[in-house]
């Protein structure tokens, strides 16, 4: 697809934001649908329609001026996706994002490919909770079947708990049980695949959360080369497996025995891969411009050790009042993106920060201490 076209996006957030970044500085257009939430992503799109999923007329009006469209996030309503595909190409497809969208059909998916993953069990009642709670056994994790993220929608299970009541008060009708695992490190791999069943998979990040959400990512991760051989091929499995067309990320556990299991899949350009916009040949974003249009996958390869810190909204010292990044900026080697919210309520995703050297430690010293600089005039939630 030549540059000139226009390029459709599900969403409006700092990923469909980073997009449509890409796809300017390659000669793309743009047409964002917000879906009538905040979208950052409007002010550096071509167009803009700011419209919910269900509106019959922002469908129309979608279809209409795109030639190819791309999901920035996954909880999409499955109708709209599958309305937009039965008008223009859609990558990844619906059923690739409806899989990946609730942890029901994700962990059968899983289960049914023979890929790695943890034990679990559906549940749809009390009773149903009980007898997978004896089958797993406890400390185990109750999750909602749809719409959770950043570790909402999640219960911890320690055992002796009333599972009447656990139920009852978790808020909905399908939920999913998994073993909970006790894992050294949390991984992710990025991975890209054509419509012509060509991959690549970029180097795993080494993840550590703050408050149930991304903190850093480390790349590469510290672990074997053989573990990071073995994630690539898991997610790369993943990705044939749904017939992908896209970027995805896919998330492991990584166990004490050296083994890794999948944890979460999303059908989209994700958190942990952020550093690939100043640490890699192809950032993410450009690959899923790459990859949406039918041209070739970009080099995945690591140009330099990394860490990306998530800017999150308690290193601001007020709702709109931003940090002071000159330590940010006298660092040399880190790289700031924002993602122009105007308001840092709570812990919202507010930016990034990759920081570059000669060696992952080094850098990570380095994020962590502008880290702790930010967050000491920042506000405690």
């Amino acid at each position: 697809m030549a540059p000139g076209a226009v390029l459709g996006i599900l969403g409006g957030g700092q990923l469909g934001r980073m997009f449509c970044m890409a796809a300017r500085r390659m000669g793309y257009r743009t047409l964002v649908w917000t879906g009538g939430l905040e979208a950052p992503a409007i002010v550096v799109a071509d167009e803009a329609i700011d419209a919910p999923f269900d509106s019959p007329e922002a469908l129309e009006e979608f279809v209409a001026k795109a030639v190819v469209a791309t999901v920035e996030f996954e909880n999409i309503p499955r109708e709209t996706l599958e309305a937009v595909a039965a008008k223009i190409a859609l990558h990844p497809s619906p059923n690739a994002v409806a899989i990946c969208q609730h942890r029901e059909r994700e962990k059968n998916f899983l289960k049914q490919n023979g890929i790695p993953c943890a034990p679990f069990a559906v549940v749809a009642s009390a009773e149903e909770l009980a007898a997978a709670v004896q089958q797993i056994g406890t400390p185990a994790v109750l999750k909602t079947a749809a719409f959770g993220y950043d570790g909402k929608g999640q219960l911890k299970l320690n055992g002796g708990e009333d599972l009447a009541n656990v139920w009852a008060n978790f808020g909905t009708d399908r939920a999913v049980l998994e073993a909970f695992i006790p894992f050294e490190l949390e991984l992710s791999v990025m991975v890209a695949r054509s419509s012509n069943g060509s991959l690549v998979a970029y180097d795993p990040a080494e993840n550590r959360h703050r408050h149930h959400i991304l903190d850093v990512s480390i790349v590469p991760a510290r672990v074997s080369a053989a573990v990071a051989a073995e994630a690539k091929i898991i997610a790369c499995r993943v990705a044939e497996a749904l017939d992908y067309t896209g970027i995805m990320g896919v998330e492991f556990f990584y166990l004490k025995d050296g083994s890794v299991l999948v944890n979460e899949m999303a059908p989209r350009p994700h958190n942990s891969g952020h550093h690939t916009l100043d640490a890699c040949a192809t950032s993410q974003f450009e690959q899923q411009v790459r990859v949406t249009c039918g041209m070739p996958a970009g080099s995945p390869k690591l140009l330099s050790p990394v860490v990306m810190l998530n800017l999150l909204g308690d290193m601001w010292p007020g709702e709109s009042e931003a940090p002071d990044w000159t330590p940010l900026f006298e660092d040399g080697s880190a790289f700031l993106h924002l993602y122009g919210k105007r308001r840092a309520i709570g812990r919202r995703k507010m930016g990034h920060a990759n920081f570059l050297g000669a060696e992952a430690d080094e850098c990570l010293q380095r994020a962590s201490a502008i880290k702790a600089e930010l967050l000491g005039k920042g506000r405690a939630f």
